[in-house]
């Protein structure tokens, strides 16, 4: 909107059974017309993708406003065409307990805070996000985090979220207005929701005891305070002032890092983690490092490939005329 490209000059198109050919003439009507096209989940209909090169190679003279966007996930499928004619934007998930933290609660609105009435909703909101960033943390380690690797969601998140709000709404217009349904919270939320993905015995059992030991009376406790975690570094806690803002004023003072003890882990799990890591690195830093062809002649890798593509292309006969 900042552009002038708001309202009638963006559309938009939800890619998948049936749509290629709305596509195909979304596509056309956009490049005339000078208006920004986003096709969405494009690794639904990898196969349809090389017509749509097909259909981008046919237009040489689109307006000069015409922008075509396509979001997907990550698939070998796709096509090397557009990839190379594209500037690609990645999003890649927070690495760390602060970051995740703050993706995750930046997400949620002021006005989803307010949304019920029970005053343990917002802390429960918070101690629900910290779980959520625990149980994505620990796929770093590898099968010292999960036996199994997870692919725990923000869905996952916005859905329990949604079930607290439910039954804390039932408890606040009830009897017992201060009694929180905490084995049905449990259940939902560490058995159904997140347990229902994991498919090993003991991550399960893993999930059922952060549960515990996350959710109930305890947390309220003034007495005795609560803690995620604690250490002479950093303490891990629920903010005193239930607000978006001061929960995300206390995620900012947070440590980037942290270590494996504020999952239940040793402290050595996380040798495997940067073993594996810095073996990424060096494969990765190899295979951007010039690689030298070993031919008699000495020339490089490049100049031994474009002798073989010029040799090919002059052997090659004369183009057909058709006409």
């Amino acid at each position: 909107e900042k552009m002038g490209f708001g309202g009638s000059k963006l559309k938009f198109l939800a890619m998948g059974q049936g749509q290629g050919k709305l596509a195909l003439q979304s596509l056309e009507t956009a490049a005339q017309r000078g208006q920004w096209l986003m096709l969405q989940n494009c690794h639904l209909l990898v196969r349809w993708l090389k017509d749509l090169e097909k259909a981008i190679e046919k237009i040489t003279h689109p307006h000069p406003e015409f922008r075509l966007w396509l979001t997907t996930q990550a698939t070998p499928d796709f096509p090397i065409g557009i990839l190379q004619r594209s500037l690609k934007v990645v999003s890649e998930p927070p690495n760390g307990l602060k970051l995740n933290l703050r993706s995750t609660i930046s997400r949620i609105s002021v006005e989803a805070f307010q949304e019920c009435p029970h005053p343990s909703f917002p802390p429960l909101v918070f101690t629900l996000a910290f779980f959520h960033a625990v149980v994505q943390e620990r796929r770093k380690y590898g099968k010292i985090g999960w036996n199994v690797i997870y692919d725990f969601n923000e869905n996952d998140f916005r859905v329990c979220v949604s079930i607290m709000k439910t039954y804390l709404s039932k408890a606040q217009g009830g009897s017992e207005s201060d009694k929180i349904p905490w084995n049905s919270l449990k259940y939902l939320i560490g058995e159904v929701m997140y347990g229902g993905r994991a498919i090993d015995d003991f991550d399960r059992r893993v999930l059922i005891t952060y549960m515990n030991e996350y959710m109930g009376d305890f947390i309220f406790d003034k007495f005795q305070t609560f803690h995620f975690h604690k250490n002479e570094e950093v303490d891990y806690h629920i903010p005193e002032e239930p607000t978006r803002q001061a929960y995300l004023d206390y995620v900012e003072t947070l440590p980037l890092a942290n270590m494996p003890d504020v999952f239940g882990l040793h402290p050595n799990a996380e040798i495997g983690y940067f073993t594996e890591t810095v073996r990424d690195i060096w494969s990765q830093l190899v295979e951007l490092t010039p690689q030298v062809g070993a031919a008699e002649s000495g020339i490089s890798r490049e100049d031994y490939i474009a002798e073989v593509a010029e040799g090919i292309q002059k052997r090659l006969p004369e183009p057909f005329d058709l006409e």
